[in-house]
């Protein structure tokens, strides 16, 4: 009978031990249930806020590259019309920027989204540009290309051959000053394949015209104006904070 006892006494006992091993087993299992749905939370929180963040910095960035174009389009336009480059219909010189409505609209989304452009191919190319990031540069930068549009209306040489190589040089030494960056480069030159390919349509169809023209509808230096075009909008999209949009 004792024994019987004492091994009832230790059955009940190991029962015991194993029902509170359980219980703490599922105790831990269901506060670590509770942590990780806490830190999913708190995650999925600071992944909508930096998505937030990322948005409003985009847009931000792409309305400043916005305004820039525009206000450079209309400018660098009148430059243009004053100095007979261009040729626009009557009715469009008589507006009040003496511009007509969709070269600024154009130009502008133009710089927008080439802008945006060059911070984006950094990140997917893993080279970060780090050539002349401050503000004061960018000025100097956009100060250089409105030289070379205004060089391009005022200087007068024997021939367009020779302004268009001029031309060509200073767009190459703007890059060189302000970027270096292969990216840049390659993107450079895609703008102004493009961009030229657009001006030529745009001429084509009769929308405006240009005096003197050498390179099929439009000058042989078009494509010099829109290379350091799109480096300078890029250096305006590279600044701080550009490049966050980008990041995972």
């Amino acid at each position: 009978m004792p024994r019987l006892e004492e091994h009832c006494w230790s059955c009940s006992c190991s029962h015991s031990v194993k029902t509170q091993e359980l219980s703490s087993a599922g105790w831990i299992v269901c506060k670590t249930g509770e942590m990780m749905s806490i830190i999913t939370a708190v995650l999925r929180h600071a992944y909508g806020s930096l998505h937030s963040l990322q948005s409003a910095n985009l847009m931000r960035r792409g309305l400043v590259l916005f305004i820039v174009g525009v206000v450079l389009a209309l400018v660098l336009n009148l430059l243009q019309i004053q100095r007979n480059v261009t040729l626009f219909p009557e009715e469009v010189l008589d507006t009040f920027f003496s511009s007509a409505w969709w070269i600024p609209l154009c130009c502008g989304t133009a710089a927008a989204v080439v802008g945006l452009l060059y911070p984006c191919l950094d990140h997917h190319l893993g080279e970060p540009h780090k050539f002349k990031r401050e503000w004061a540069s960018v000025m100097r930068c956009t100060a250089v290309f409105v030289g070379i549009n205004h060089a391009s209306a005022k200087l007068d040489f024997a021939n367009n051959v020779q302004l268009s190589l001029t031309l060509a040089a200073l767009s190459l030494g703007l890059w060189w000053t302000f970027d270096r960056s292969r990216s840049g480069f390659g993107l450079g030159l895609t703008t102004a394949f493009l961009a030229t390919l657009i001006a030529q349509l745009l001429v084509y169809n009769g929308i405006y015209q240009y005096t003197s023209p050498d390179f099929l509808y439009v000058r042989s230096w078009l494509p010099c104006i829109f290379f350091s075009g799109g480096v300078t909008v890029g250096n305006i999209g590279r600044q701080p904070g550009s490049t966050f949009v980008f990041r995972n």
